[in-house]
């Protein structure tokens, strides 16, 4: 039990209610690092999310959520949903169904990230190279889309999170392209969690798009144009840099995601498809992401939240 006195009124009491309270609900003793003890929060802050009826007292998901400091969680993860092709295969299934299933994977993380504080979570749902697979197939994933905004808005509005859409949207269906921007409209205001989905998304597309922008607006003199400014002109100018990049089916590639945003993003790599993707595999990505030195470059690593 941590036992330095916390600011404030009974900041002792408070501590070792709030110490006992996360013990039973993750079934074991808690470690000094679920408080900020950065200074950025008194200790009797709970910084610990809210995590009763998500992970199981016991479970390897609460070994694991016992390893992270919740005062360095990365503030924006970006995700490349791999292999639902290859696990429908194996299963001598249709395509659509690893899709399909792959919904799973998007409801456990977004719930996740919620639950842990993460302030904005980006999906790779559609690249423009993506028009390329049978016709079917596509126009089965719009529709997979166009059902999931109907049927999830109201839980969307629940809790809080907003939607945003980036890529070329110009291509995306109609009535798909209908669907996100009245989702998008209708969760604006929110700022607990906002969900990215890049759809019709080719970095190289944004990155030109970027430049046809600054040509179009005449943004001063090309001289002085610098990295700040040339992010203005991104699809994700509202966005920080994704700190964290996971990718599933064990595909070591970037595959024309996000190029300028990751520059200094930390991989994580897994061999499971994104089906089978779960809350236990997103923990396992961040206990390894805090334990490396983000330095950017320095001697010394960061040592502030998102670093």
């Amino acid at each position: 039990m941590v036992r330095e006195r916390a600011p404030g009124v009974n900041g002792d009491r408070t501590h070792r209610v709030i110490g006992s309270a996360i013990s039973g609900l993750l079934g074991g003793p808690h470690p000094r690092s679920f408080f900020d003890n950065s200074g950025a929060a008194p200790y009797n802050e709970r910084v610990i999310p809210d995590l009763k009826g998500f992970i199981k007292p016991g479970s390897e998901e609460a070994k694991l959520a016992r390893q992270l400091d919740y005062s360095r969680l990365p503030r924006h993860v970006a995700v490349i949903m791999d292999g639902n092709g290859r696990w429908a295969r194996e299963r001598r299934l249709p395509r659509i169904e690893g899709h399909r299933a792959g919904a799973k994977a998007v409801q456990e993380v977004v719930e996740a990230c919620g639950r842990l504080g993460i302030k904005f979570l980006t999906l790779y749902a559609f690249s423009k190279e993506n028009w390329k697979r049978p016709k079917k197939e596509i126009a089965r994933l719009w529709q997979l889309l166009e059902d999931y905004l109907r049927k999830e808005d109201k839980q969307l509005l629940k809790n809080e999170i907003r939607l945003m859409v980036i890529g070329q949207r110009d291509e995306i269906p109609w009535s798909v392209r209908r669907e996100l921007e009245r989702v998008e409209e209708l969760t604006k205001s929110f700022d607990k969690l906002t969900v990215v989905l890049a759809l019709n998304y080719a970095g190289r597309a944004e990155i030109l798009d970027a430049v046809k922008k600054i040509w179009i607006a005449g943004d001063g003199d090309p001289a002085s144009l610098d990295e700040e400014t040339f992010s203005r002109y991104l699809y994700t100018a509202a966005l920080p840099d994704p700190d964290l990049l996971i990718r599933t089916s064990g595909e070591f590639r970037v595959s024309n995601f996000l190029l300028w945003q990751i520059a200094y993003a930390e991989l994580w790599i897994t061999p499971v498809y994104w089906p089978d993707f779960r809350r236990k595999h997103f923990l396992q990505a961040l206990v390894d992401y805090q334990k490396r030195e983000r330095r950017f470059g320095a001697i010394h690593a960061r040592t502030s939240r998102s670093s």
